[in-house]
């Protein structure tokens, strides 16, 4: 049974994330929402000190991918791995700013992919790469079944051809995990994804978005033309299963839903610790013994908040804790997203209005809050596609039964 604590292992994690945050990115938050597109060079200081942690074999210094294969070790009891302790410190370093965390160094949501269905070859030849991820086209969004970039074996090679947008760390990143289709006929068992390094003749980065929120972070639209990739770049298996379907590629959404849950509730809490800052300055007390609807209309409001807060927490935490024991949580993934992408923007929103004119202004975090928060409902899959996920689980539906 889960345990609803942060277990006392990452502890000492928890407590380096949060000064990191704190110290670090919380103080140039402001600086790099306004000077967009510019790198955050203060983050390059991060890049030996989160590799330490990673390879110290405790994780939970950036990106984390579930490998369900046995290690061999007694598997019997619960286990609190790499992808808790990933989540508990993806929550810290988003209190201090979510566009900054997705700007570290060799820790974009490419690198969860590799993580967790790389081979160990590839696994040490990828390893210390910053892979960002490459799904979404012009025509095709939610709907990752429709993709139309191919990817044609020719020798030892394939050649891709495809249009990527809204690729996040696009332009900085050392390479990008690129889903494209081996044969269009044989539709969703054919998608696989490549491992596609910058400096790959016919990669071009063509231009970076203009965003509401997370301007720190680059936002690419990608284009390979005629663009040859390695055969030991493509990720597991090359064989086209059909009964297996769109599962095996589809894994890495397992994996990568929690962590963007946890940067929601990162962010959740960031801003209602500064709405209850704001709240005592102004004389509202909230008091956790008195019911709600005794207390001041803005603590009772702040209270509905935390409650939601509190759901997305557990949530998330249920999914990571799930894939540290080997369960699949595909439905807990979904609803750790969906919930906590919900909550945040909600929360943010609330946040601001309950600080009134203050929380409009540049003078507090808490409109920028609200601007990041929006992205966290709708990248790695939107609000929409998590509820038709989870429905289809808890019905037994297929993706044909219910669209």
């Amino acid at each position: 049974m889960i345990n609803l604590e942060p277990p006392k292992k990452a502890g000492a994690l928890i407590n380096q994330a949060y000064q990191a945050a704190s110290q670090v990115l919380r103080p140039i938050s402001r600086k790099y929402d306004r000077a967009e597109h510019a790198y955050p060079k203060e983050l390059d200081m991060f890049a030996a000190v989160l590799d330490g942690l990673n390879s110290s074999g405790e994780g939970g210094a950036g990106a984390a991918g579930v490998r369900r294969e046995s290690s061999g070790k007694d598997s019997s009891g619960n286990r609190n791995g790499g992808n808790l302790s990933t989540v508990l410190g993806t929550i810290e370093m988003c209190w201090g700013d979510v566009a900054l965390l997705l700007s570290m160094p060799r820790q974009g949501l490419g690198n969860a992919a590799i993580a967790s269905v790389a081979n160990e070859e590839q696994l040490a030849r990828f390893g210390r790469l910053w892979a960002a991820m490459a799904i979404t086209e012009p025509d095709c969004g939610s709907d990752s079944a429709a993709i139309t970039t191919t990817a044609v074996e020719d020798g030892d090679s394939y050649v891709l051809n495809g249009e990527k947008i809204f690729v996040t760390s696009g332009q900085r990143a050392d390479a990008v995990v690129v889903w494209a289709t081996l044969d269009r006929s044989k539709g969703r068992a054919a998608i696989k994804s490549f491992v596609v390094e910058k400096g790959t003749p016919g990669f071009e980065v063509v231009r970076l978005e203009h965003k509401l929120g997370i301007r720190a972070s680059d936002t690419a639209v990608l284009r390979f033309d005629n663009c040859r990739v390695p055969k030991e770049n493509l990720l597991g298996s090359p064989e086209i299963d059909t009964k297996k379907g769109f599962a095996g590629v589809m894994q890495t959404f397992d994996n990568t839903r929690p962590l963007v849950a946890a940067m929601a509730v990162g962010l959740a809490r960031a801003a209602l610790e500064e709405t209850a800052r704001i709240l005592s300055e102004a004389g509202v007390e909230i008091d956790y013994d008195k019911p709600a609807n005794l207390q001041h209309a803005a603590a009772a409001a702040y209270l509905e908040l935390e409650a939601d807060y509190e759901a997305a927490y557990l949530l998330t935490l249920e999914s990571a804790w799930m894939a540290d024991n080997r369960k699949p949580n595909s439905l807990q993934a979904s609803m750790a997203k969906a919930k906590a992408g919900r909550s945040v923007v909600d929360i943010t929103l609330k946040c601001v209005e309950l600080a009134g004119a203050f929380g409009y202004t540049e003078e507090s975090l808490l409109e920028k809050w609200a601007r990041d928060s929006k992205i966290l409902d709708i990248f790695e899959g939107t609000q929409q596609i998590q509820q038709l996920i989870v429905a289809r689980r808890v019905l037994g539906k297929t993706s044909a039964e219910l669209k």
